[in-house]
């Protein structure tokens, strides 16, 4: 879906991005992270049009063209970390507004208003002024507003800064509803945890270079050298040790009363060929379960702490 080739941005003698080649799939829902300064918000407004980049080459699905240009711009919806809204509009008018700037027909515009409304929720808030509305509802607001023209990739900046624990669960909400429904969607934050439950795929940035991209059980496979997995048994641990032991892609890392804790250096399948073989040889599990990536620590470990 979106295809960015060895982007660079340069102001002066300073690199805000260096070198960035990324392909995000088609219906993927990316998180896009990295400390203060890393080049993430430059190398998403370069893509969006708003900045020119000094080298490399934006691509969005098979669409050719110049980055900026309207029809780049039409295949792609935006929401900026400081969002612009007119206090001045009623939310059907506000909609109305950004509907006559992509040369929509008015009977479309009101079509599309009431269904994206209905599903930011904000269907009661139509005839609102938006000035009157809350930070989380402009944001939802704002949300509908970049789906007016059907985009083919929506891109947040930030779009949980600055609301509250209630706003935020109502926007991951939202992204991940529109993920499900195939939407291609890219999300700058500084909220990992909240990255962590909705996105598939990840990209970490740092210094303007991209230093890793991929799903995050991957990544951590990849850092760690394996799949950290939990073994509870209730019979002797001792043959379970052994057989684990004498497997070459296995590492115990842990033997507790109940609880084995190992490293599994292969595959999906080899993994569940090995809990198999164990009640094979009458080792009794009452559960196992692989440790979820954390991408706090993973942030961390790949930036250096970098802030």
């Amino acid at each position: 879906m979106l295809y960015i080739n060895d982007l660079v941005k340069n102001y002066g003698s300073f690199t805000a991005v260096n070198h960035l080649s990324l392909h995000i799939p088609e219906g993927d829902l990316f998180g896009f992270v990295g400390p203060n300064g890393a080049g993430k918000t430059t190398t998403i407004r370069i893509v969006c049009g708003l900045l020119k980049a000094s080298g490399g080459s934006v691509r969005i699905g098979g669409t050719e063209g110049t980055v900026g240009s309207k029809k780049m711009k039409r295949l792609i919806g935006y929401v900026p970390d400081f969002f612009g809204v007119y206090s001045n509009l009623k939310v059907r008018e506000y909609m109305d507004m950004y509907g006559s700037m992509y040369g929509m027909y008015s009977r479309d515009i009101a079509k599309l208003t009431d269904d994206l409304l209905e599903l930011v929720n904000l269907s009661d808030k139509k005839e609102f002024y938006v000035d009157t509305l809350s930070r989380g509802m402009k944001q939802r607001l704002c949300v509908a507003r970049a789906l007016l023209h059907n985009p083919k990739l929506l891109i947040l900046d930030e779009p949980s800064s600055g609301l509250d624990p209630r706003a935020r669960v109502e926007m991951k909400e939202l992204l991940k509803n529109l993920h499900s429904m195939g939407k291609t969607i890219v999300i700058s934050s500084h909220i990992l945890s909240e990255l962590s439950e909705m996105c598939n795929s990840i990209g970490i940035m740092n210094h303007g270079q991209l230093i890793t991209a991929g799903r995050i059980e991957d990544i951590m496979q990849q850092i760690s050298g394996g799949s950290r997995i939990h073994i509870h048994i209730v019979s002797d641990m001792e043959p379970a040790v052994r057989i684990l032991k004498e497997q070459a892609q296995v590492t115990v890392e842990s033997v507790r009363e109940n609880e084995l804790i190992i490293t599994h250096g292969g595959t999906e399948e080899q993994i569940c060929n090995l809990i198999g073989y164990l009640i094979q040889n009458h080792v009794i599990l009452t559960d196992f379960h692989r440790e979820e990536g954390n991408l706090e620590s993973l942030f961390m470990q790949l930036t250096g702490g970098a802030e």
